[in-house]
């Protein structure tokens, strides 16, 4: 089986070095660069606490994907700069896996038709936790039968967006199933802004940043004399990695964006 060669963004971040660890322990993957906006020209070896390898760090995308024999970008950094590392891997023919949240419309629609114009293949992923993305799903399904639902996502205080991807993506999985509905008293008043959280087509969804938290999400549904509560937690960084692997394997044979998980699981 011809190995996979792989370039990861971000390999000091949490999710950078754990993808790292995870690329380095297995056979059909080659660590062929890292891209780090600190430390250009040195390599993988030379930064503390990194793995013994001697694989080539860049700070500009684009010298990266022209000097190294790469199949797969994996971007693991925030939105800004995923987005552009992933514009400028797939102008160069190298397959994004990107876990960065928070991209908007916009920026997904235009790294779409990129995509289909280059005939190759992307898969960004809110969630690369497996168990996260049944959470979606079930969600998705228990939408049609009890429409009033609110999400409540909790995450480390180091998180940048709010509300996460995942919820974001839960909450346009359900509308999908729901009829559209407001939620609460009509005559409901903030007395405090904020207290209800945000708004999307009726769905509110609340925010907690914490430190000793890693990422959690709950979708409470409420029903006439009933309650259902579909929860999933990542307790470490660890739980990210089969996601990212299946992901790495899967966007070889694709030739267009794929945004979530959730389609590529059987």
């Amino acid at each position: 089986m011809m190995s996979i060669n792989i370039v990861i963004a971000g390999p000091r971040g949490k999710m950078g070095s754990e993808a790292v660890q995870m690329v380095s322990r297995n056979k059909t993957f080659e660590l062929a660069a890292c891209i780090d906006r600190k430390n250009n020209g040195q390599t993988l070896n030379d930064l503390d606490g990194a793995p013994d390898l001697d694989v080539p760090i860049f700070d500009d995308p684009e010298q990266c994907f022209q000097k190294v024999d790469a199949d797969v970008l994996i971007d693991l950094t925030v939105p800004g700069t995923g987005f552009e590392h992933t514009k400028a891997a797939l102008l160069q023919g190298i397959r994004p896996v990107v876990g960065t949240s928070g991209f908007t419309n916009d920026q997904i629609t235009e790294l779409e038709n990129l995509a289909a114009q280059n005939n190759i293949g992307c898969i960004i992923a809110p969630n690369f936790a497996v168990g996260a993305v049944l959470m979606m799903q079930f969600a998705k399904t228990a939408a049609k039968y009890l429409p009033d639902v609110e999400i409540i996502e909790k995450h480390h205080d180091q998180k940048l967006d709010a509300p996460s991807g995942t919820a974001v993506k839960t909450a346009q999985m359900m509308q999908e199933t729901r009829e559209s509905k407001q939620q609460g008293h009509p005559d409901e008043k903030e007395v405090m802004d904020g207290a209800r959280g945000a708004e999307t087509d009726g769905v509110h969804i609340h925010s907690v940043r914490l430190p000793g938290l890693m990422a959690h999400q709950e979708v409470d549904f409420g029903g006439p004399g009933q309650t259902l509560t579909i929860k999933h937690d990542s307790y470490n960084r660890a739980s990210f990695m089969e996601g990212v692997k299946l992901s790495v394997n899967t966007v070889m044979s694709l030739n267009g964006l794929v945004y979530g998980l959730e389609n590529i699981l059987e």
